[in-house]
């Protein structure tokens, strides 16, 4: 599994989305997408009574770097019904990423003209209801009905209020002194109602001038409207107040993010209600625009309240959103006193949790959710359960740091009962250092409540306590004792490709050298082609290949031989355009390959007998591939399996894996729980694929076979996919499951050290052997992957009864240093 870290990108906040107080499914979009010009705002207003702007106008947004010729296109407008579209013919140029101000009719009032326009049509907009299309083409739009948005020629169509000519679903509807308003990154799902969102009216003209409707017929002086934070946020996870508009919401700067789309500040109203299920504070998102204001102003924030969910099945996070305008009081003023963060020994209830009251004494995620947007503070010391991700100044600490605790300091997932409510995420917006797991966070952390994709609910903290490094140190295997042990590993290499670093190569192969002890087998996952992800149709890996077996050789190793077979191009998952594949490596000098033509990306390999009354066996192909052409393998690694002769001629299969990622499973914080573990269905055939070939290994050998499977199961030793992939242990044994509870790991994400690398041995036919996962990289900050390797050695002397007394169970874990 890719470092799914690299998915946490908070760009996806640029799109508010509104929510219902359940999941709901919303109707498919239009067909097609606009990816250079879209329409950017509408206004139908303009001059009516209490409107500040003189005339309607439509504004056109150009998303590329490049300029654009509108010459011979049109804007045409349509009331609700649709039936009759009244035409504005266009000419001229967009600037890159600039805007296209067409001014339409004007009213009898207002008091401010739109900057000069580029285009200047006649048509009295509705203020309330309509529909605008922007047409590559200058001929009225004539009998599309209610699909106007997918007919001949249509770029952009947004329907606004009490309409059903829509992309989806209708944009807000308007007033004299509201416009329509596509979001900060101004991307286009085709749906109006996500995509606009209704405030103050603001137009842009191809020179870059920009009039705002800032004087809608309140008070001159600003002064606080009617709607507080608490009464935005309600007393559960979804506003009562969800799409409407809010103006002169009164509060105080506490943080501030100016980077990214997910730009926007957080304010807190220092005069709380009454009501302990209410919070007082909320994130004002602006998109790509960086806010002006610092922390400690008093503001007041006009916008429309939106529930951003920021993947699918997360919980939403109820923000200010839409065209935002604050208006800064006063600045330096005292913030309002964190709150002591306390968690609940439960992590979550169970069901619909927007259907659910908050109990924030009782559950983790009510606690955090009656926060949201507040801040609060990690007051005491804490433990580092992750290493700091430097990349995105992301850190895991425990709470309760007696909870599943590891050997070397992190918190070990052991269940789905059991996701460690005492995990907790920092965000360090001012950066954080690299640590280790183990580090101490000195306590005074202090932050704001926020809600993300992949962590879940995150502390966004202004302040970071110091820091404190612990004495983890990677591992080293202990050297055979005998020479006649047979040594196997798996390590998934994160992404290999001959591009890489060389420093990169000269860590792994240090591994391979100094920690892993020069094994004789290994199972290597993700090494790329020879191109990277930079696609062309490369599929061979063998320069990738053979960098690493010379660093290998280079660091004090033997010269590995290597096989595998080159995948079809853009078939197994992975990084677009990097084909990655699982590689065997070994060392000639210990072990011997049995090569068998007939392999390849398309060609199964099946079990034969030598002859039919015989229990010997062989693969009609080796390197090969089990099965596949099964669905099971769809945009996913295809297992590799290959024969091998060791200690004099006795033989061994082994089938190195890489199932399909948790990627678009459910986030352990999701709104109903328990979380739904999508991927796992995949995995699950998958698992049932390869326990069908190893019966029919054990099958046609009369159980002779000696068998190791092994590789980035991607999935916990507890999971339904190791249960039916070792036929609940009656087929294979996974070595995991030898270790302490605490100790089972070879990964650490979201704070919890978990299993999704395995090696499991068919149990009758190797009866002596040792095991370990060597902890290198999973709970260090400085990674050469993201995954720790696991060996097993297969002991020479241990094919008898009774087993000698190093071949006996009881300890079977290969010792480390």
């Amino acid at each position: 599994m890719a470092n799914p870290r690299a998915r946490r990108l908070i760009t996806a906040a640029s799109l508010p989305f509104v929510v219902a107080a359940t999941l709901t499914t919303i109707p498919a979009p239009a067909n097609a997408l606009s990816t250079d010009v879209v329409i950017s705002a509408v206004y139908g207003g303009g001059g009516n009574s209490g409107a500040t702007i003189k005339n309607d106008f439509i504004e056109l947004a150009n998303l590329t770097s490049s300029p654009i010729d509108v010459s011979g296109w049109s804007v045409q407008y349509a009331s609700a019904a649709g039936a009759v579209f009244q035409m504005t013919n266009l000419s001229g140029t967009i600037p890159a990423n600039g805007r296209f101000l067409v001014q339409q009719a004007a009213g009898a009032g207002g008091t401010l003209s739109l900057p000069t326009p580029d285009a200047t049509g006649s048509v009295p907009m509705s203020a309330t209801s309509g529909v605008v299309a922007l047409v590559t083409a200058q001929i009225p739009l004539v009998g599309c009905g209610i699909s106007c948005a997918i007919a001949p020629n249509v770029k952009d169509l947004v329907g606004y209020g009490a309409t059903a000519n829509v992309e989806t679903l209708a944009a807000p509807g308007l007033t004299n002194t509201t416009a329509n308003a596509r979001g900060g990154s101004l991307v286009d799902t085709d749906n109006n109602s996500v995509d606009f969102t209704s405030g103050v009216p603001k137009a842009t003209n191809s020179a870059g001038t920009t009039v705002t409707a800032t004087d809608t017929g309140g008070p001159t002086d600003p002064t606080p409207g009617s709607v507080r934070i608490h009464d935005i946020q309600g007393s559960g996870r979804i506003s009562p107040i969800v799409g409407q508009s809010v103006t002169n919401v009164p509060g105080i700067v506490t943080a501030v993010r100016t980077t990214g789309n997910a730009r926007g500040y957080w304010m807190q109203d220092p005069s709380a209600d009454a009501d302990p299920l209410t919070s007082e504070g909320i994130f004002v998102f602006m998109g790509s625009t960086s806010p002006t204001v610092a922390i400690g102003d008093s503001v007041l924030a006009t916008g429309r309240v939106t529930e951003f969910r920021p993947a699918t099945g997360a919980q939403s996070l109820t923000e200010l959103g839409g065209p935002v305008n604050t208006v800064k009081l006063t600045s330096g003023n005292a913030l309002p006193a964190p709150i002591p963060v306390s968690f609940a020994d439960t992590f979550t209830k169970t069901g619909s949790l927007e259907a659910q009251p908050l109990e924030p004494s009782s559950y983790v995620l009510d606690w955090l959710e009656v926060h949201e947007g507040m801040r609060v503070t990690v007051a005491e010391d804490t433990r580092l359960v992750s290493p700091v991700n430097t990349e995105f100044d992301e850190l895991w600490v425990t709470l309760k740091p007696a909870q599943n605790l590891t050997p070397r300091g992190g918190t070990a997932y052991v269940s789905y009962d059991d996701p460690n409510s005492g995990r907790l995420m920092l965000l360090a917006l001012n950066g954080a250092p690299a640590a280790n797991v183990g580090s101490t966070l000195a306590g005074g952390s202090v932050g704001v409540v926020d809600y993300q994709s992949f962590g879940g609910y995150v502390i966004q903290t202004t302040t970071l306590g110091a820091i404190t490094e612990g004495s983890l140190k990677p591992q080293k295997v202990t050297p055979p004792k005998k020479t006649g042990d047979l040594s196997i590993v798996t390590y998934n290499v994160e992404n290999l490709t001959v591009g890489d670093s060389d420093a990169k190569f000269a860590r792994l192969a240090e591994a391979i050298v100094v920690n892993l002890g020069k094994p004789d087998i290994i199972a290597l996952e993700e090494i790329q082609d020879n191109n990277g992800t930079a696609g062309g149709g490369v599929v061979a890996a063998d320069q990738t290949i053979a960098k690493f077996i010379a660093a290998i050789t280079a660091a004090g190793g033997p010269t590995y031989e290597s096989r595998s077979i080159d995948p079809n191009d853009g078939t197994d998952g992975g990084a677009p355009g990097g084909n990655i594949r699982q590689v065997f490596l070994f060392n000639p000098a210990r072990t011997t390959f049995v090569d068998r033509p007939g392999g390849d990306a398309n060609t199964a390999v099946t079990v034969q007998k030598v002859r039919p009354t015989s229990n010997q066996i062989l693969l009609s192909a080796s390197p090969g591939r089990i099965n596949p052409a099964s669905s099971a393998w769809n945009a996913s690694r295809k297992p590799l399996v290959g024969e091998f002769r060791y200690d004099g001629d006795k033989q061994l299969f082994v089938i190195a894996n890489h199932f399909n990622s948790k990627g678009g499973d459910y986030p352990l914080s999701a709104a109903v729980q328990p979380p739904n573990r999508i991927t796992e269905v995949q995995r699950g055939q998958q698992a049932t694929e390869v326990r069908n070939f190893v019966a029919d290994l054990a099958a046609k050998s009369g159980n002779t076979a000696r068998v190791v499977v092994l590789g980035d199961i991607n999935d916990y030793q507890f999971s339904p996919t190791m249960a039916t992939l070792t036929d609940n242990g009656a087929l294979l044994k996974p070595l995991i499951n030898d270790l302490p509870v605490n100790e089972r790991y070879s990964y650490v994400f979201d704070g919890n050290s978990q299993t999704l690398d395995h090696i499991l041995i068919s149990p009758n036919t190797i009866k002596g052997y040792s095991y370990g996962v060597v902890h290198i990289n999973a709970e260090f900050s400085d990674q050469a992957s993201d995954h720790d390797p696991q060996i097993l050695r297969i002991l020479t002397g241990c094919g008898s009864e009774p087993l000698p007394e190093r071949c006996r169970p009881g300890s079977p874990v290969v010792d480390v240093e």
